[in-house]
């Protein structure tokens, strides 16, 4: 039975271990994830997912706040790992760690497409056709090392971040399981440098949107599906909103329909419908509901 150590963190390297735990063909012997941090308004301390699912399975768990240290990387080397399996765990893994053992990662997107930090939302925010998971030997680069397989699909088009999160989920740990059991006949490839781009941790402020294109706004709705969702300047959230043209012209954030179900909104190019919103600081509200209460009528600016 081959020794793992595993690294990852959020829900998706939570996924993908479970699956290699319920294959029953590997040993992990070792988690590695990021430390607790405090989540909500109040601040709760909180473990990541894959700690709460190495806790059910008795794994030995370290939380590093660096990599780094003399003691983690020792620690590792006298596991004796076979491999070393990675997905999303949030720190780049020094040279040390590297040659202790091959290092596989799980990476959310076609590489040498969207190396980096946001390679999910960097898809939709493009409107992208396909997207996909790849597993790659590590290097010391940023997701620049030699690729062992690929999973992917198309991605419809009213998919947004946590169904297209869901598929990539699913395709890393099916992908996972198939690269351990075929490695000795898989030939790494290189990747072809001229093609990659590179993504950027997403902030709050990429939430803001100004009615310019419509698909533009829709597209960043789709990837900012729940944190930090899309908002306008003065901080009304648009919660639930649909595609209705790309070409039309219409003035900037105009109100151009008020229907039972919805308002419609102009873009300098195209049109959204906007069903559901949230005022800063006050609940979510239909967007119907929004205008009666505030005397916002057809022809009036929503921002």
């Amino acid at each position: 039975m081959k020794k793992i150590i595993y690294m990852g963190t959020p829900n998706y390297a939570k996924e993908i271990l479970d699956s290699l735990l319920n294959s029953k063909k590997y040993d992990i012997s070792l988690v590695v994830t990021q430390p607790d941090r405090p989540v909500g308004r109040k601040k709760i301390l909180t473990p990541p997912p894959v700690k709460l699912l190495a806790n059910e399975y008795n794994i030995e768990i370290l939380q590093p706040q660096n990599l780094k240290s003399i003691d983690i990387v020792e620690k590792i080397k006298t596991l004796k790992p076979d491999f070393i399996i990675v997905a999303a765990f949030g720190q780049i893994l020094p040279k040390s760690i590297l040659e202790i053992a091959p290092c596989i990662n799980l990476h959310a997107s076609i590489l040498p497409h969207y190396r980096g930090a946001s390679p999910v939302q960097q898809s939709l925010l493009n409107g992208d056709l396909y997207s996909g998971v790849t597993a790659m030997l590590m290097n010391e680069g940023l997701d620049t090392g030699d690729v062992l397989g690929y999973r992917y699909f198309k991605i419809p088009k009213d998919m947004r971040l946590h169904g297209l999160m869901n598929q990539l989920t699913k395709d890393a740990s099916s992908l996972t399981l198939d690269v351990l059991q075929r490695l000795d006949l898989i030939v790494a490839l290189p990747q072809i440098d001229t093609e990659a781009s590179l993504c950027k941790k997403i902030k709050r402020e990429d939430g803001e949107i100004r009615f310019q294109e419509a698909k533009e706004l829709y597209n960043k709705y789709r990837a900012y599906e729940g944190w930090p969702n899309i908002f306008t300047k003065d901080k009304l959230k648009l919660l639930e909103i649909k595609l209705l043209d790309v070409e039309s012209d219409n003035s900037e954030a105009k109100i151009v329909e008020i229907t039972n179900e919805s308002i419609v909104v102009g873009c300098r190019k195209g049109k959204v419908a906007i069903k559901q919103l949230q005022p800063h600081s006050k609940r979510a509200m239909d967007a119907k509901a929004y205008c009666v209460g505030r005397g916002v009528k057809v022809g009036d600016y929503i921002t």
